[in-house]
């Protein structure tokens, strides 16, 4: 792989951003985050479909917010490195005037999301981490881009399962929504605790990867708590607002990873 910047990142641990990458078939990342896929793959052969489930939710999400919601400023946080129907590009086909901050700690993001957006004034990426909110909230792109005093959609998708509970996810969403006004949304997608399937793919990436949080049900539904859940609320990704025929059995791989949107009232 060749990139802005390459060389100066560590290409001896795996990245989150990387391994996605990988999953989804791109070119932006290096032997060890393809070998974390294979491992992962050797648990669960299906496993890059999770990937490919996440990124068409992300594209509905965004619709969703943009069109009917009438959002115009989103906050990714966790972006991941770019691909096809960015946020920017989907939230902007709807509303051209939209403003995007993405957020991800893996300096490749950064170099790959300027390129980017070299033409884009309206959208803005940064190195930072999510687990600090104060320092990403008052980091200079962000408080240039998202006035806080109008809605924003916060994004949080396909991250919060590579948080422990001792890092405390519950509290770094609350830190987020409590500085958004309401009328805000929150979007949320997880990778769920479905059985001894689910929880022998959560060990391949905490034993591949080092962050792997398969969440029940309840749990992630608590990520909502005081806020609106929007229809069909928190269900399986292909479930969620598809853009064919909602499906009415989903295979295994389908039904690991959920999400939902909810309005903060």
């Amino acid at each position: 792989m060749t990139g802005p910047d390459s060389t100066e990142i560590d290409q001896s641990k795996p990245s989150i951003s990387r391994v996605y990458d990988a999953l989804l078939g791109g070119q932006d990342n290096f032997p060890i985050d393809r070998d974390v896929v294979e491992h992962l793959r050797q648990t669960m052969p299906q496993v890059d479909d999770i990937a490919r489930l996440n990124r068409a939710a992300l594209g509905r999400g965004v619709r969703y917010l943009a069109g009917e919601a009438g959002l115009r400023q989103f906050l990714d946080l966790g972006a991941g490195l770019p691909t096809m129907e960015n946020t920017h590009q989907v939230a902007q086909a709807l509303q051209p005037d939209a403003r995007v901050v993405y957020v991800d700690k893996d300096p490749m993001v950064r170099s790959h999301g300027q390129a980017l957006l070299k033409d884009h004034d309206q959208a803005r990426v940064i190195t930072a981490d999510l687990r600090t909110p104060e320092d990403v909230l008052t980091h200079p792109d962000v408080q240039q881009v998202i006035d806080f005093g109008e809605p924003v959609a916060v994004m949080l998708v396909g991250v919060l399962h590579h948080m422990h509970d001792d890092e405390d996810p519950e509290g770094i969403v609350d830190a987020y929504m409590n500085a958004v006004p309401a009328g805000s949304y929150l979007f949320i997608t997880h990778f769920i605790d479905t059985g001894a399937e689910a929880r022998e793919l959560e060990k391949s990436f905490l034993d591949f990867l080092g962050t792997g949080r398969f969440r029940t049900h309840d749990e992630i539904l608590r990520l909502f708590r005081g806020f609106e859940l929007i229809e069909p609320g928190l269900t399986p990704l292909p479930q969620w607002r598809p853009d064919g025929a909602t499906p009415s059995e989903l295979t295994l791989i389908e039904q690991l990873i959920v999400g939902a949107i909810a309005r903060k009232p």
